[in-house]
């Protein structure tokens, strides 16, 4: 994965971020690479496209908000995104990365350990099972997946600081998705109160960042069990 550096380090200038941990995010991408043949973790292979996909992505929140000496969790994980770039190339971020697949949390463990990244906190919980003990202890909570914002509205809000921020990476076709989520943000003690449309570097990908402000504590009663997320969103 050598050919990722200068990708990384060309993208991440583009960012106006230091290049310093491009080396580490390659080694990542090895890694990354090396356990996608034995388990799921990515479609992405190309190593271009993972270094700006995946990594680049990632870092470009960087450039949106501040996440400077801030507690952060990232809710869903999977193979780290876009938690585990974010401490690379911003090393004062306390993070905490959440997955309920063990698989994949043992792997996020392994990569820490092989980047010298001991005060990486690796969870597996579901994140309403995890809200129950971590309510409203996180600066930020963000999130790259896949679900729709109703459900991970009522996943991520409760884990925020009142005055923190949810920040939920989203398509730029995702203006409806993003309408029907304001009830549920309002139940949540959430207020959208920007969207940023942004490029990854050296691709013509354009993708989009919600800032979901908490503005007051999260009800007691959310997080639901997931079976009742699932079945019934906000």
């Amino acid at each position: 994965m050598e050919e990722m550096v200068p990708i990384l380090r060309r993208g991440l200038a583009d960012l106006g971020l230091p290049d310093t941990g491009a080396k580490a995010l390659a080694r990542y991408g090895a890694l990354l690479a090396e356990k996608n043949q034995v388990m799921n973790l990515t479609a992405i292979t190309d190593p271009a496209d993972m270094a700006a996909l995946h990594f680049l992505d990632s870092a470009a929140l960087l450039t949106l908000a501040d996440l400077r000496n801030k507690s952060v969790a990232d809710v869903g994980t999977g193979a780290g995104f876009p938690g585990l770039p974010l401490r690379i190339v911003e090393p004062s971020i306390q993070l905490t990365l959440l997955d309920a697949q063990n698989k994949r949390v043992d792997f996020l463990r392994e990569v820490c350990a092989a980047l010298d990244l001991p005060d990486v906190v690796c969870v597996h919980a579901r994140a309403e099972e995890f809200a129950a003990e971590h309510r409203e202890s996180f600066d930020i909570v963000t999130s790259r997946a896949v679900a729709n914002l109703r459900m991970l509205s009522e996943l991520c809000l409760p884990l925020v600081k009142p005055g923190g921020y949810f920040l939920a990476m989203k398509s730029v076709e995702s203006d409806a998705e993003t309408a029907e989520a304001a009830q549920a943000l309002r139940l949540l003690g959430g207020r959208l109160e920007r969207v940023e449309d942004y490029a990854i570097p050296g691709t013509e990908v354009r993708h989009r960042l919600l800032f979901i402000k908490k503005t007051a504590p999260t009800p007691k009663k959310y997080p639901r069990p997931f079976a009742k997320i699932k079945k019934n969103p906000l």
